[in-house]
């Protein structure tokens, strides 16, 4: 599929929603002139549409937080039926530890949940998680929502959310899976690392994204 104008530029607008950001508030979060990514930069006086520069996508996705290959995903970010945004249920951290909110593959389940309109991730079942407390800092803070896709692959380095057996939740950074264990890092250096056996995992599902 030939890449065009349009898709660049609502990528730009899809991250922008992410992260709670107008156009021009996402601009200038980047360090780049407010007006950069406004309607009218977005053709030439004769109406010929221009590209973002890669200098300003560069800036964007440093300042943001995010990956060439997160930002390609947004660029190709539709489903089969041609949404570009979903309604995901928001969990609070402290529901998420409690029993019956999720399945046992860690799908949401239940209704009557608040919601959070975000642009496609390609999972009916992903959901926001809402964050309490420190233990996540650096990374995410107090207040900040976690998408969260628990049919995305898991490789090693990705952040997670894993919840025990035990009811414990838990977001962390994949540093190893083997056939019996999984081994986790803390986002926040002031907590530990964590081991568990896998019959004490509950579940693990990968974190996407997170709108701050």
């Amino acid at each position: 599929m030939m890449l065009k104008h349009g898709d660049i530029w609502r990528a730009l607008d899809r991250l922008a929603t992410i992260r709670n950001l107008s156009a021009s508030g996402l601009a200038k979060a980047a360090g780049l002139d407010p007006t950069t990514f406004n309607r009218s930069k977005r053709s030439n006086e004769d109406g010929k549409f221009r590209w973002p520069s890669t200098e300003s996508i560069a800036k964007v996705l440093e300042a943001t937080g995010t990956t060439f290959g997160e930002f390609v995903s947004l660029v190709e970010g539709t489903d089969k039926s041609g949404g570009v945004v979903q309604r995901v249920p928001v969990i609070g951290y402290a529901q998420a530890g409690d029993s019956g909110y999720f399945d046992d593959a860690g799908y949401p389940v239940g209704s009557g949940w608040d919601e959070l309109v975000f642009p496609n991730v390609g999972d009916p079942h992903a959901y926001s998680l809402e964050v309490m407390g420190d233990s996540m800092e650096p990374a995410y803070r107090d207040g900040d929502r976690l998408i969260v896709s628990p049919a995305a692959s898991i490789r090693r380095g990705d952040r997670v959310v894993v919840k025990s057996r035990l009811g414990e939740v838990l977001a962390k950074q994949l540093l190893r899976e083997t056939a019996t264990r999984i081994e986790l890092k803390s986002i926040n250096p002031a907590h530990p690392d964590r081991t568990f056996l896998k019959e004490e995992v509950a579940w693990m599902a990968r974190i996407m994204w997170a709108s701050q």
